[in-house]
């Protein structure tokens, strides 16, 4: 039997939740409180408790959730995909619209238009996760992908990072070594070749694919298990939602989520958000029986 808890979409909404307290408040190290409860504040998008800030999820589960609830609705050859990931991603982004969502990205969300605005920020890749769960094989991991990232990140970088982190999570699905992983990431996207003690010492914010996206496959290349994957992540002192969201979107495919984190991730979540949820699971319930 395969391993249930690779089927739980929380992966990625777990790193969200890690890395949301200290997006812009650089930690540059793997020892703290993964998940903080606090009294979450849709309007304002925070959250705090006594001892300052807490966990909250931020735009990369709203879209996420978003992508997954288009994907479930979607035609068997995907030919309504675009109409409904656009559609999905208005309506979720309006539902919480502090999330935290960059300045064009909001104006996208805000406007009648639907035209994309040739971005090459990270957004694109930290929202791709569930659609490695439907795509066959890596051709179609490359055509959706680029229909996912191109309703707004229709720049080649932004479309480079979203389809080399669906590619990562569908190997990482279909059993391939973490070496096969980066032998594949290297020779069709990004070098790896980096040491984690020099990103601690030299490594900034930065939301852009080619600058993020890279780093937060590495995290998990380099992870001993689920969440050390989400604490490197964060440690890089990056983007750290965002970056978590990737690695860990990618580690839950990797080792799965461990129960007891499903279980706090739970906790953090609104009903519509964890309908979605629901339903995504039960799709893929047949996979593991």
């Amino acid at each position: 039997m395969k391993n249930k808890n690779k089927y739980t979409l929380l992966g990625g909404i777990i790193g969200d939740l890690a890395g949301s307290r200290f997006e812009h408040h650089p930690l540059k190290s793997k020892d703290f409180d993964l998940l903080v409860f606090g009294d979450f504040n849709l309007r304002r998008g925070t959250s705090f408790n006594e001892n300052g800030r807490a966990s909250y999820f931020t735009d990369d589960t709203v879209m996420t959730i978003a992508v997954a609830k288009a994907l479930l609705e979607a035609n068997n050859d995907f030919s309504d995909l675009e109409e409904l990931v656009i559609r999905n991603m208005k309506d979720f982004g309006r539902r919480y619209p502090a999330a935290g969502y960059g300045g064009k990205f909001r104006e996208w969300l805000s406007s009648p238009s639907v035209m994309p605005y040739n971005s090459l920020g990270n957004g694109s890749a930290m929202r791709i996760s569930p659609m490695a769960y439907f795509a066959k094989d890596i051709t179609e991991i490359k055509k959706l992908s680029k229909i996912i990232s191109s309703v707004t990140h229709n720049h080649p970088e932004g479309v480079k990072g979203a389809e080399a982190v669906a590619s990562a999570i569908w190997l990482a699905l279909h059993d391939r070594t973490k070496e096969e992983i980066k032998q594949y990431i290297e020779e069709n996207y990004y070098s790896l070749d980096y040491d984690y003690n020099e990103i601690l010492q030299k490594y900034k914010f930065d939301v852009t694919c080619q600058n993020s996206v890279p780093q937060s496959i590495f995290a998990f290349l380099i992870s001993q298990n689920f969440e050390d994957a989400i604490r490197t992540a964060v440690s890089m002192g990056g983007d750290a939602d965002t970056m978590a969201c990737i690695a860990g979107s990618i580690a839950e495919a990797f080792y799965g989520v461990p129960e007891n984190l499903q279980k706090e991730c739970w906790e953090f979540l609104t009903p519509d958000i964890k309908n979605i949820i629901n339903e995504f699971q039960k799709k893929f319930k047949h996979k593991i029986n």
